[in-house]
Protein backbone atom coordinates (compact mmCIF):
# COMPACT_ATOMS: atom_id res chain seq x y z
CA UNK A 1 0.00 0.00 0.00
CA UNK A 2 1.35 3.39 -1.04
CA UNK A 3 -0.60 6.14 0.69
CA UNK A 4 0.03 9.56 -0.83
CA UNK A 5 -1.36 13.08 -0.57
CA UNK A 6 -2.11 14.59 -4.00
CA UNK A 7 -2.85 18.14 -5.07
CA UNK A 8 -4.84 18.24 -8.30
CA UNK A 9 -5.07 21.10 -10.81
CA UNK A 10 -8.63 21.64 -9.58
CA UNK A 11 -7.21 22.58 -6.17
CA UNK A 12 -8.53 19.44 -4.47
CA UNK A 13 -6.40 17.70 -1.84
CA UNK A 14 -6.83 13.94 -2.18
CA UNK A 15 -5.43 11.14 -0.03
CA UNK A 16 -5.42 7.66 -1.53
CA UNK A 17 -3.64 4.38 -2.05
CA UNK A 18 -1.76 5.24 -5.26
CA UNK A 19 -0.34 3.03 -8.00
CA UNK A 20 1.24 4.05 -11.30
CA UNK A 21 -0.43 3.79 -14.70
CA UNK A 22 2.37 2.80 -17.08
CA UNK A 23 2.61 2.38 -20.85
CA UNK A 24 5.47 1.08 -22.94
CA UNK A 25 7.81 -1.82 -22.70
CA UNK A 26 8.74 -3.51 -19.42
CA UNK A 27 12.33 -2.30 -19.54
CA UNK A 28 11.30 1.28 -20.42
CA UNK A 29 7.86 2.06 -18.93
CA UNK A 30 6.48 5.61 -18.97
CA UNK A 31 4.13 6.88 -16.25
CA UNK A 32 1.06 8.44 -17.88
CA UNK A 33 -1.12 8.65 -14.79
CA UNK A 34 -2.08 7.10 -11.50
CA UNK A 35 -4.78 4.83 -10.12
CA UNK A 36 -6.36 5.97 -6.84
CA UNK A 37 -7.91 3.40 -4.52
CA UNK A 38 -9.91 4.32 -1.39
CA UNK A 39 -9.64 7.95 -2.43
CA UNK A 40 -10.83 10.72 -0.13
CA UNK A 41 -10.99 14.45 -0.50
CA UNK A 42 -9.58 16.39 2.44
CA UNK A 43 -11.56 19.31 3.85
CA UNK A 44 -9.95 21.59 6.40
CA UNK A 45 -11.70 24.09 8.63
CA UNK A 46 -10.64 26.40 11.44
CA UNK A 47 -12.56 25.68 14.62
CA UNK A 48 -13.42 28.48 17.02
CA UNK A 49 -12.95 27.66 20.69
CA UNK A 50 -14.73 29.52 23.48
CA UNK A 51 -12.44 30.95 26.16
CA UNK A 52 -13.00 32.32 29.67
CA UNK A 53 -11.57 35.71 28.66
CA UNK A 54 -14.52 38.19 28.56
CA UNK A 55 -12.80 40.41 25.96
CA UNK A 56 -12.08 37.55 23.58
CA UNK A 57 -14.78 34.91 23.57
CA UNK A 58 -13.44 33.10 20.52
CA UNK A 59 -9.96 31.76 19.99
CA UNK A 60 -8.55 30.19 16.85
CA UNK A 61 -6.79 26.89 17.45
CA UNK A 62 -5.21 24.92 14.61
CA UNK A 63 -7.57 23.35 12.11
CA UNK A 64 -9.86 20.37 11.78
CA UNK A 65 -9.41 17.79 9.04
CA UNK A 66 -12.34 15.81 7.63
CA UNK A 67 -12.15 13.07 5.00
CA UNK A 68 -14.97 12.57 2.50
CA UNK A 69 -15.17 9.93 -0.26
CA UNK A 70 -14.06 11.38 -3.60
CA UNK A 71 -16.33 10.39 -6.50
CA UNK A 72 -18.44 8.24 -4.14
CA UNK A 73 -20.99 7.22 -6.78
CA UNK A 74 -18.44 5.60 -9.08
CA UNK A 75 -18.79 1.86 -9.71
CA UNK A 76 -15.01 1.68 -10.23
CA UNK A 77 -12.72 0.95 -7.29
CA UNK A 78 -9.57 2.34 -8.93
CA UNK A 79 -10.04 5.87 -10.24
CA UNK A 80 -7.61 6.83 -13.03
CA UNK A 81 -6.00 10.28 -12.92
CA UNK A 82 -3.94 11.50 -15.89
CA UNK A 83 -0.44 12.64 -14.89
CA UNK A 84 -1.03 16.13 -16.29
CA UNK A 85 -3.85 16.71 -13.76
CA UNK A 86 -1.49 16.21 -10.85
CA UNK A 87 0.26 19.30 -9.47
CA UNK A 88 2.24 17.38 -6.86
CA UNK A 89 2.23 14.16 -4.85
CA UNK A 90 3.78 14.02 -1.39
CA UNK A 91 3.96 11.87 1.71
CA UNK A 92 1.11 12.78 4.13
CA UNK A 93 1.86 13.79 7.70
CA UNK A 94 1.93 10.94 10.23
CA UNK A 95 -1.35 12.11 11.84
CA UNK A 96 -3.19 12.36 8.51
CA UNK A 97 -1.92 8.96 7.40
CA UNK A 98 -2.97 7.40 10.72
CA UNK A 99 -6.43 9.01 10.45
CA UNK A 100 -6.82 7.73 6.87
CA UNK A 101 -5.79 4.18 7.79
CA UNK A 102 -8.07 4.04 10.84
CA UNK A 103 -11.12 5.74 9.31
CA UNK A 104 -10.97 4.61 5.68
CA UNK A 105 -8.72 1.59 5.12
CA UNK A 106 -9.69 -0.34 8.27
CA UNK A 107 -13.41 0.53 7.87
CA UNK A 108 -13.29 -0.64 4.26
CA UNK A 109 -11.80 -3.97 5.35
CA UNK A 110 -14.51 -4.39 7.99
CA UNK A 111 -17.27 -3.46 5.52
CA UNK A 112 -15.94 -5.87 2.89
CA UNK A 113 -15.79 -8.76 5.36
CA UNK A 114 -19.33 -7.94 6.58
CA UNK A 115 -20.57 -7.79 2.97
CA UNK A 116 -18.90 -11.11 2.18
CA UNK A 117 -20.38 -12.66 5.34
CA UNK A 118 -23.90 -11.55 4.38
CA UNK A 119 -23.40 -12.96 0.88
CA UNK A 120 -22.12 -16.27 2.27
CA UNK A 121 -24.96 -16.54 4.80
CA UNK A 122 -27.75 -15.04 2.73
CA UNK A 123 -29.22 -15.24 -0.70
CA UNK A 124 -27.23 -14.11 -3.71
CA UNK A 125 -28.62 -12.32 -6.73
CA UNK A 126 -28.65 -15.61 -8.69
CA UNK A 127 -31.16 -17.28 -6.36
CA UNK A 128 -34.69 -17.30 -7.72
CA UNK A 129 -37.37 -18.85 -5.56
CA UNK A 130 -40.99 -19.08 -6.61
Amino acid sequence: MTIKLLLLKSGEDIIADVSEMNVGEEDNPRVVGYFLDKQCIIKMSSPNILTDDPESTLKKSGFEVTLFPWIPLSAEKNIPIPADWLVTMVEPTAKLKEMYIEDVVNNDKQNNSADQSSIDNGRTGDDQSD
